[in-house]
Order: structure tokens, then sequence, then C-alpha cells
């Protein structure tokens, strides 16, 4: 436990010095709370928080406007950015930020080019987004706790561990039933992954 206090001060101190940047504040109990119900270890949670963090420092550092148009997730060394750049030299220029960050495993990134879709689908892709965890979360049959979800343009984004293909399923089939949903995209990995890893 001594570790875990160490690296969550440690992580604290990384988010507070990372220069002119927003100020992120990450609750070390809150992270230490998330790991001990999910499949992920706390090494790994604080680990995925330190890449996000650095991950989003250097999109701001590079672009403000990108920042606030795009969102990083983090689940055990993978890396899923979506949202919508001006260009593609812009969407290049992520992958090569997210694959600058010292732990990343994979990037999966899966922005959009301005004029492709509109950013006029926000309000519905947050809709999108927030029915399907609250789907989630009234599912007995799921670990809620291990999925990460994102909505770009109607396109469902999962990343996270699941148990088994069923419960996998299961979650697939509940993005299936909300209306606006056009495709989903899975990122996820099966929990016998990770423990044969």
């Amino acid at each position: 436990m001594k570790f875990v206090a160490s690296a969550l001060l440690t992580l604290s101190a990384l988010v507070l010095l990372s220069g002119c940047t927003p100020t992120v504040i990450l609750g070390g109990a809150a992270i230490g709370g998330v790991a001990v119900a999910e499949e992920r270890s706390v090494g790994t949670v604080v680990d995925d928080a330190t890449i996000k963090v650095q991950i989003s420092n250097a999109i701001f550092q590079k672009s403000e406007p990108i920042f606030t148009s795009t969102s990083t997730t983090v689940i055990d060394g993978t890396v899923l950015i979506t949202g919508e750049v001006p260009t593609p030299e812009d969407r290049l220029m992520l992958t090569k930020l997210a694959w600058g960050v010292k732990g990343v495993k994979e990037v999966h990134n899966d922005v959009t080019v301005a004029g492709s879709e509109s950013l006029s689908n926000f309000a519905s892709d947050s809709l999108i987004t927030t029915k399907l965890k609250l789907l989630l979360l009234r599912d007995a049959e799921i670990l809620n706790i291990n999925y990460s979800v994102e909505t770009v343009n109607g396109t469902v984004y999962l990343m996270g561990i699941a148990q088994n293909e069923a419960e996998l399923q299961r979650v697939k089939n509940h993005a299936k039933e909300i209306s606006g949903v056009r495709h989903i995209v899975s990122y996820v990995k099966m929990k016998s992954e990770l423990n044969s890893a």
C-alpha cells in the first residue's frame, strides 16, 4: 500500500508540474478505489492515468483547439483517440504524440477530419454515451466499471476488459438498442488475454 501511495503522489506531482497545461486534479483515493473494483491493478491504473495526462499535455501544447475537440482514453497502455480535427496532418500529429509517450503499447486513432462529419452531432453523441453507460450500470451481468465508452458522429467506441465474449456481446447489444448509433467499434480485451500475458 505504501507503493500505491507513493505512485499516486508521484502522479499528482507530474500533473501539477506539467507547465502551462490546464490543471488536472486526480484524486488518489478515487484512482485507488476504482483499481480495486476493476480488473486492472492499481499500478496499471496509475500508469494509464500518467499516460493520459502526458498525451493530453502534449496535445494541449501543440494546439488548444485540437485539445478541446478530441478525447483520449487509456486502458492497459492502449490509447484510443476520438474527436475531430481540421486536417489529415493534425490527425497524424495526434498519433505521433501518443506514440511519443513512454508506456504506450498500442494507439487507435479514430479521429475524423473536419468536413467528413460535423461536430453538430456532439449533443447527440453525448446522449448516446450517457444512455449506454446507464444501460451498462443497470445490467447486473456486466462489470460496467471495466468499460470506457466514447461516441463520435454516431460511432460508439468501446474500450476495456470483458469477463468473456458473452459479456462483451451484452454490451454491444445494449449499444445497438440506442437510437442514433451507426456503428460499434470495440477495442475491448478479454480478461483471459490479460491473465495469459
